[in-house]
C-alpha cells in the first residue's frame, strides 16, 4: 500500500447504538414476516405450509415429504438468524454501556487533584 494507513479500530457510541438498533429492527421485521412453522396456524397450531405438506403427503405425493424437509430447514435457518440478530443487538447495547462507563472512569482518572483536566504534557510523561 502506498502511504501509511491507520490500523486502529475506532468505534463511537453512536456507531454501536446504530448497528444494535438495526439488528433489533431486523429481528422484529424478520419475526413478523418470515414464514416460520407456526405462521398461519390453525386451531391446532399447524401452519399453512405444514398443512400443505400434510395434504400432499396424505395424497401420497412425494412433494409432501420434500415440503416438510424444506419447512424444517427454513424454520431452523430463520430461528438462527433471529437468534443472531438478538445476540448482536444485546451485545452492542451492553458494549455501548460498558464503554461509556470505561470512558467516564478514564476521564475521572485523568483529572488533576483540583478536578481540572490533566495536560497532555503530563499524560505523555507516562508513555515511554
Amino acid at each position: 500500500m502506498g502511504g501509511e494507513a491507520s490500523m486502529d479500530l475506532v468505534v463511537t457510541q453512536d456507531d454501536l447504538g446504530a448497528v444494535g438498533h438495526e439488528a433489533f429492527l431486523l429481528h422484529g421485521e424478520l419475526h413478523e414476516k418470515a414464514d416460520i412453522v407456526g405462521a398461519g396456524g390453525d386451531r391446532n397450531g399447524e401452519g399453512s405450509t405444514a398443512r400443505a405438506a400434510r395434504e400432499c403427503a396424505d395424497r401420497n405425493l412425494t412433494m409432501g415429504g420434500e415440503l416438510y424437509t424444506t419447512l424444517s430447514v427454513w424454520d431452523s435457518q430463520v430461528k438462527t438468524v433471529l437468534q443472531m440478530c438478538a445476540h448482536i443487538s444485546n451485545h452492542l447495547d451492553y458494549s455501548k454501556k460498558l464503554h461509556a462507563n470505561d470512558d467516564a472512569a478514564i476521564a475521572a482518572d485523568l483529572r488533576g487533584r483540583d478536578g481540572t483536566a490533566m495536560p497532555v504534557s503530563a499524560i505523555s510523561s507516562y508513555v515511554r
